[in-house]
């Protein structure tokens, strides 16, 4: 999950925060766009399950976009009529409350979700280039134990996009690259390089599939690949749809960049990274991964299980490449952020172009709202870990996620965090388990397929002995955990379904999205 695939929900109209979206997200899996004037709400299905501890081989790095790609608070955390404050006296109020950030209850977040076991990991928070918060959580590695600190590295996933899409853009910048040059000039093998520009790579839109969601994609992962060998890969499919007609995302766009930037800077992407951007970005803690080596800080990641953690597989870094082989830390990722938009990487308007939406991608860029707030950045997901890094221009504010352990709602942590930071309403979450049973007779109703207008995923409900299954068309299935009489959840994507008593349907809630599924 450079970048995780699948899903996200969509409403439209702006976000309220009485009725926030959900991401991406990262999700990851692609969304349509949010322009900046006129945002729209997530896709329905856009991120649904996106950062989900899903069964292998339902979960792939990199697409992790979209689930919690975007930043929307969810509507049970925050008052159902609280206005956006507008106008100077609004941001100057969001500003004081920024400068007296309560760490305490930052704090209490983070011990909520490391004592819970719902995640481990590490956060950082940056104002105008100042640290603000760090803190590291749970631990590094399991066995034998060693607890993480804010110096732990994290494969980052799909985050690796954003460093290689800075480099494309300093390549076109120095005049050796345009934005419709032709994937032929260096890929003419590829089906439809011809047609296929570098802007459509950067954006989503060159139809090239995405080879990371194949079914034969959890055992190549995890095995070393020449670079021959992942361009034949991702050129062996027909494209899934004309270059420029739509959008859809795929690691392959990445993978293929990354090689492009070897191509015309004629080094390694490694030494190519650290000469473009880490130099310059002052970063000490972010490099192009290779086998996990916890003795250098790295640490091992881990999905939810039957007993607990269990350690994930591990992915070759020789096959994300450009599109999710880095590690790096929540700091160091803040300070990449804040040199891209402080123009220490590149010119202004090159920055411009990155931060356009259309279609809910930007070039190599996402927007990540929170509430009435424009922020950019992008999510990531490989393995076990997830990560998330976003910049808010006009509160100076960066902030980012790692986490090599998730059994929570990546997106529903940043909602927290940031409606933290911010000062507005949150109440942490009580991960007190249920102990309710429900009748055996109410789980026979339930089971079913069901359909919701606009949704573009069915949901299929099977009883396994004494509680639910759910599964979503193409996706793994997941347990649902009982709450209440008719209500059922699934923590790691933030999922609450509740069931009609009286009529064959169920509401779905996820980030702050609510569809109503009926039983065909």
């Amino acid at each position: 999950m450079w970048a995780t695939a699948s899903c996200r929900p969509t409403t439209t109209g702006p976000p309220t925060k009485s009725r926030p979206w959900p991401t991406s997200s990262t999700c990851m899996t692609p969304r349509p766009s949010w322009p900046r004037a006129a945002t729209r709400g997530p896709q329905p299905g856009a991120n649904f399950f996106r950062n989900a501890v899903m069964p292998r081989p339902a979960r792939r790095f990199f697409a992790y976009i979209l689930p919690f790609l975007t930043f929307f608070p969810s509507p049970a955390m925050l008052p159902r009529a609280t206005p956006f404050l507008i106008g100077l006296l609004g941001l100057t109020a969001v500003a004081a409350q920024a400068q007296q950030l309560n760490t305490a209850k930052l704090d209490s977040l983070v011990n909520a979700l490391d004592a819970n076991h719902k995640m481990m990991g590490s956060l950082a928070l940056s104002k105008g280039g100042q640290v603000v918060y760090r803190r590291a959580f749970g631990e590094a590695r399991l066995a034998p134990s060693a607890p993480a600190t804010p110096d732990t590295r994290y494969r980052i996933g799909s985050l690796t996009k954003v460093f290689t899409g800075v480099m494309i853009f300093q390549l076109i910048e120095e005049k050796k690259l345009a934005l419709d040059t032709p994937l032929a000039t260096f890929f003419p093998q590829v089906p439809g390089a011809a047609a296929i520009t570098i802007d459509q790579l950067l954006s989503h839109r060159s139809g090239l599939h995405n080879f990371t969601n194949d079914p034969a994609f959890p055992a190549f992962m995890t095995k070393p690949h020449t670079q021959a060998e992942m361009v034949a890969l991702i050129a062996a499919p027909k494209p899934d749809f004309a270059p420029g007609t739509k959008a859809a995302y795929s690691n392959s766009n990445f993978v293929l960049l990354g090689y492009i930037v070897e191509k015309l800077a004629k080094m390694p992407y490694p030494q190519a990274l650290q000469k473009r951007v880490l130099a310059r970005a002052g970063l000490k803690n972010t490099f192009y991964g290779g086998k996990i080596n916890p003795q250098a800080q790295e640490a091992l990641s881990y999905e939810w299980g039957s007993g607990g953690w269990k350690l994930a597989p591990e992915t070759d870094m020789s096959v994300p490449g450009g599109a999710g082989a880095l590690v790096s830390t929540p700091t160091d990722l803040t300070r990449f952020l804040e040199a891209l938009f402080g123009g220490k990487l590149l010119a202004a308007s090159s920055l411009a172009t990155m931060q356009t939406i259309r279609d809910g991608y930007g070039r190599a860029l996402f927007g990540l709202p929170f509430g009435a707030k424009q922020g950019y950045g992008h999510t990531g997901g490989i393995d076990g870990f997830n990560a998330v890094a976003g910049y808010f221009p006009a509160d100076k504010l960066a902030v980012a996620l790692c986490s090599n352990a998730a059994a929570y709602a990546f997106n529903d942590v940043l909602i927290g965090v940031l409606s933290i930071y911010f000062g507005q309403p949150y109440k942490i979450p009580d991960f007190t388990p249920s102990t309710y049973a429900p009748p055996v007779a109410d789980l026979d109703r339930y089971a079913g397929t069901y359909a919701s207008p606009g949704f573009p995923l069915k949901i299929t409900v099977t009883r396994e002995g004494p509680g639910l299954q759910a599964q979503a068309t193409g996706q793994g299935a997941f347990e649902l955990a009982p709450v209440g009489s008719g209500v059922f959840k699934f923590d790691p994507a933030g999922i609450r379904m509740e069931f009609d008593a009286a009529k064959p349907t169920f509401t779905l809630t996820q980030g702050g999205g609510t569809y109503l599924f009926t039983k065909e």
